[in-house]
């Protein structure tokens, strides 16, 4: 009997040290994604650095292979890579409650600070110094966007086959396909035509959850099916974000593709001046770029519809980085896969230039945008300024130029 209640009062008391460790873990992601996510400009490239500068230079949290191995998985899956490079790091680092913290913490500030520009925008939008403002703004974001599509171009253009690829994409593009249809479309035929030695390596596919399939075949699916709305309710604001969440290959600026075909052509819920000031805004504020779903979501339905946009667009990553982490590592090894994302990254630069193109014909009006475009193209060209400060910098060029005519 006494045995049986020292047992009992020991369980609790070998307890209360392992759940403070994990506590004080939780803590520590929490303080370290928030600070990053309020500071982490640039980009993705910029986010990750950030990342890894503070887990495995600084805190030695994991090593520089287990940082990269985390890195190629999470270019395998859709959804944001930094995002879930932060997802990632809080499941190694404190288990499914470091994942939610982690990612959440990482992903907050950037909703907040974008919220606060929309809700500005929609009191203040028509003012003239916001609209000179953003006059600046847009043009400075075409060249950042640009240099983008140039560097990832050089990457994705590994031979002759993927550059015939890019250019059938582009075409499928300005002929109003799908995006979705692109992206996949052109994975399966580069796949197809690349025709690796590794005949075996099919029989990875059979390792891919059934869930995290069916997702993604049912999100394909909703993009062809979904009807034409006037207005949104908050649940088709979220049932599209969480589609474009889910099949979103290619990193933050394939989002715009996505978003001028859906919002722009489909539905008509915004014009391609309010997207074009939606990437403004999210290009400006530090965080994933995906916050620009925030900034959507809040000019169609307010604060509600800023915090369902928000949670839906990310929402499909958490599920992929805990679904798909026991086979990303063998998927890596598999030639077939390789050449299928190698095609879908194709396809992603082809439609980042197409709807570059679309938001240039709108941003380049009058001298004054030429004139911002154009320096703020030289000054990414000749120096490795972070893009945030090139953006606030042609915002307020718009403001001086404005005042001077």
């Amino acid at each position: 009997m006494n045995d049986d209640r020292t047992r009992a009062g020991e369980l609790p008391l070998r307890l209360v040290p392992q759940t403070t460790a994990i506590l004080g873990r939780l803590r520590e992601l929490a303080g370290l994604f928030l600070k990053l996510g309020a500071i982490s400009f640039g980009g993705p490239a910029a986010h990750i650095a950030l990342i890894e500068g503070e887990i495995v230079r600084k805190r030695q949290w994991v090593t520089r292979q287990q940082f990269l191995d985390m890195l190629g998985a999470a270019n395998l899956i859709p959804g944001p890579t930094s995002t879930q490079m932060a997802i990632n790091v809080g499941f190694v680092r404190a288990g499914w409650a470091g994942l939610c913290v982690a990612g959440a913490s990482f992903i907050l500030p950037a909703a907040l600070i974008t919220g606060a520009f929309a809700w500005a925008y929609v009191r203040f939008g028509t003012l003239t110094q916001a609209g000179s403002i953003l006059s600046g703004i847009k043009p400075a974001v075409i060249a950042v966007i640009a240099i983008a599509i140039w560097r990832l171009g050089k990457t994705a253009v590994r031979d002759a086959g993927l550059a015939v690829l890019g250019g059938l994409a582009l075409a499928a593009f300005f002929l109003g396909l799908n995006p979705i249809v692109i992206l996949f479309g052109g994975g399966l035929l580069g796949m197809l035509a690349q025709r690796p030695r590794a005949v075996g390596a099919l029989m990875v596919w059979p390792l891919l959850p059934r869930r995290g399939l069916s997702f993604a075949v049912l999100a394909v699916a909703s993009a062809a099916l979904a009807p034409i709305v006037a207005r949104p309710s908050l649940t088709r604001i979220g049932l599209f974000f969480l589609k474009v969440g889910a099949v979103l290959y290619g990193g933050g600026y394939v989002l715009l593709a996505f978003l001028e075909q859906g919002l722009v052509q489909q539905h008509a819920w915004l014009t391609q001046r309010q997207l074009l000031d939606a990437v403004a805004i999210g290009q400006f504020t530090p965080g994933p770029v995906l916050s620009t779903a925030t900034f959507i979501g809040y000019i169609l339905g307010g604060a509600p519809g800023a915090a369902v946009a928000t949670v839906a667009i990310f929402l499909p990553s958490f599920f992929y980085v805990a679904l798909l982490a026991p086979v990303l590592f063998r998927l890596r090894q598999s030639a077939w896969m390789a050449a299928f994302l190698d095609s879908v990254n194709m396809c992603a630069v082809a439609l980042m230039a197409g709807v570059t193109f679309k938001l240039a014909a709108d941003a380049l009006r009058g001298w004054p945008a030429w004139v911002i475009a154009i320096a703020a193209l030289a000054i990414l060209l000749r120096w490795k300024l972070n893009p945030a400060w090139v953006v606030l910098g042609g915002g307020v060029a718009g403001l001086l130029l404005a005042a001077l005519r």
